[in-house]
């Protein structure tokens, strides 16, 4: 229950601070917490915390970490009904999806404290007989974490358990929109028996000024950040300063591509699951849906009646299946994308509308142009915009169009055009029949102008961890 008491329980993972600023659900705009605003002198005393935690974590075996890291993921399973109801109520994702965050986001919390216990280093042959030559991989130091709202439990989990598995120390800047999510995280890392100052959240309305403590001090030696390419871009630039390591998860525009001989009913299906999840708001939904022109008058009716079926309400409502959207900055950018594709000759054939608040009707629409704004930038929306291709070039031509990538996907039931598709699409992450395909053992990330690093599996821990050459003589 969101009380009282369990709101308390998340103030004692808050950083000092004398201001504070609201947090507003977007189911209805009502306050549901407030939290500390912090700044640069709170940003700066957490860096000093977290300094010298990093020279006390570093030096836990990697099986005590993993402890702390297996009580931590009970906790958090424990939790479950509690952390799905407060990302709901915070950031407006069906309590439904937010059940199933809860699960996944503490998937990388499992992993990663087996993970590490698997972090090995090599001995080489050397070609003298009286040395050994070594390679031994140690813990960055200090990390600082950016993460977005549309994720608010699984994107912190994704940076900070292999941090923290690794043997660093992580400050961690959730988005204004959702920070609670982080501190109860927090808090529950806390009754774990974690130390505090290993995972420290600052929240702040304005994350400018702390950001730029943590980005301009050489004690932070690793920036993680999922945001939008723009600020990764600029944030990039500014820790070169420093020379950080950087894991960069940045936007996406993904394509999902149905070729002729897909099975229609199970495509429609992947295709709705990977674009209306969260109400289209995440980095990896469909951005534009490619069919093959002879099914394709086939896939929008079907397509078309299960968009207009969704049920769309209250995300606290179990059958709810898209909720509002997070702020009145994301219906804007829907709003301002489906008004320049109407514009243009655009044909809405379900939705299309604000229903009321935050809460934007599911669309389908069609006579898409490569000039509208939706086929250059991301809706984050629920909007799905298809076009049709006539051959597999045409379709690889068109999917690779973009700057960004991060996800794609693909309805074939041809073995060799998958393994043909699947290695001609530029991107990070490929779905083959296969909607939703993110997994906590697996690699996570983008190519082009959608990132670099990759969080998940066990190259996501690899991002914390330095090599350092030892040889040794023995004469």
């Amino acid at each position: 229950m969101l009380d009282a008491m369990f709101f308390n329980r998340l103030r004692a993972a808050e950083a000092p601070s004398a201001r504070r600023f609201e947090v507003r659900s977007p189911i209805d705009g009502h306050v549901v917490d407030t939290v500390a605003d912090s700044g640069a002198a709170e940003a700066s005393a957490a860096l000093d915390r977290a300094s010298a935690a990093f020279r006390v974590w570093r030096m836990r075996t990697a099986y005590e970490r993993s402890g702390i890291l297996k009580a931590w993921h009970a906790l958090i399973l424990e939790h479950e009904p509690l952390l799905a109801e407060l990302m709901t109520v915070e950031m407006g994702k069906p309590v439904t999806e937010s059940a199933g965050e809860v699960r996944y986001g503490a998937a990388f919390v499992e992993w990663y404290a087996e993970e590490a216990k698997r972090i090995a280093g090599e001995t080489m042959q050397s070609q003298f007989p009286d040395k050994r030559l070594h390679a031994i991989r140690q813990p960055s130091g200090v990390v600082f974490a950016i993460t977005p709202w549309n994720f608010p439990i699984a994107m912190v989990t994704r940076k900070i358990a292999p941090a923290l598995a690794a043997g660093c120390v992580v400050i961690v800047k959730p988005a204004e929109q959702s920070p609670l999510s982080a501190l109860a995280l927090a808090a529950l890392w806390r009754e774990a028996g974690g130390p505090p100052d290993a995972f420290q959240v600052l929240t702040a309305l304005d994350p400018k000024p702390l950001s730029g403590v943590l980005l301009d001090d050489f004690r932070v030696r690793v920036l993680t950040f999922t945001g939008s390419t723009q600020v990764g871009v600029e944030l990039y630039a500014r820790s070169a300063r420093t020379m950080k390591r950087l894991a960069l998860e940045l936007g996406g525009h993904a394509p999902f591509l149905v070729f002729a001989d897909a099975d229609l009913d199970a495509a429609v299906r992947e295709v709705m699951a990977c674009k209306f999840r969260n109400g289209g708001q995440t980095c990896v939904s469909t951005n534009r849906i490619y069919v093959q022109e002879s099914i394709a008058t086939a896939f929008l009716e079907r397509l078309t009646a299960q968009v207009a079926a969704l049920r769309v309400g209250n995300p606290l409502d179990p059958s709810t299946q898209v909720g509002p959207l997070v702020d009145q900055a994301g219906v804007a950018k829907v709003t301002a994308h489906m008004r320049d594709a109407v514009v243009h000759g655009a044909t809405v054939l379900t939705g299309g509308d604000l229903r009321s608040g935050l809460y934007y009707q599911p669309t389908v629409v069609t006579g898409i142009r490569p000039d509208m704004r939706m086929m250059r930038e991301e809706t984050f929306g629920p909007v799905a915009p298809v076009l049709t291709f006539a051959t597999e070039d045409d379709a690889l031509r068109m999917a690779n169009g973009s700057p960004y990538g991060l996800a794609a996907y693909l309805w074939t039931s041809d073995l060799r055009r998958a393994y043909r598709v699947s290695e001609g699409l530029e991107f990070g992450i490929v779905g083959i029949n296969d909607g939703v395909p993110s997994t906590a053992q697996a690699p996570f990330g983008g190519v082009k102008m959608s990132g670099i690093g990759r969080e998940g599996g066990h190259w996501g821990i690899d991002e914390f961890l330095d090599i350092k050459y030892i040889s040794v003589g023995l004469t």
